[in-house]
């Protein structure tokens, strides 16, 4: 079972940028498409962003133009480059497989975003 691992989460004001990194502990050159995903207090987990290997990707609505989402397969990592933040992206943010199974979530990484 690959392991997930999120990092690059913080505090930060609103209209700051943050970068978060997803590293798995096996290979994901397998997986047809890998995506963001994130969860606000009381709400459910909602997919943010998602690259398929040919480098096609999807946004949330909310996040088109704000967000950016890259994978390195030979790092085995997925990013998420995150600009333009406001309020409404305070979540904890987990990446996953975007295309058939899931693997086990991971601990995810904070953001908030507040002034």
């Amino acid at each position: 079972q690959v392991q997930l691992v999120e990092s690059g989460g913080g505090l930060v004001q609103p209209g700051g940028s943050l970068r978060l990194s997803c590293a798995a502990s096996g290979s994901i050159v397998n997986i047809d498409t890998m995506g963001w995903y994130r969860q606000a207090p009381g709400k459910q987990r909602e997919l943010v962003a998602s690259v398929t290997n040919g480098g096609r990707r999807n946004y949330l609505d909310s996040v088109k133009g704000r967000f950016t989402i890259s994978r390195d397969n030979a790092k085995r990592t997925v990013y998420l480059q995150m600009n333009s933040l406001n309020p409404e992206d305070t979540a904890v943010y987990y990446c996953n497989t975007a295309s058939g199974p899931a693997w086990s979530w991971g601990q995810g990484t904070q953001v908030t975003v507040s002034s």
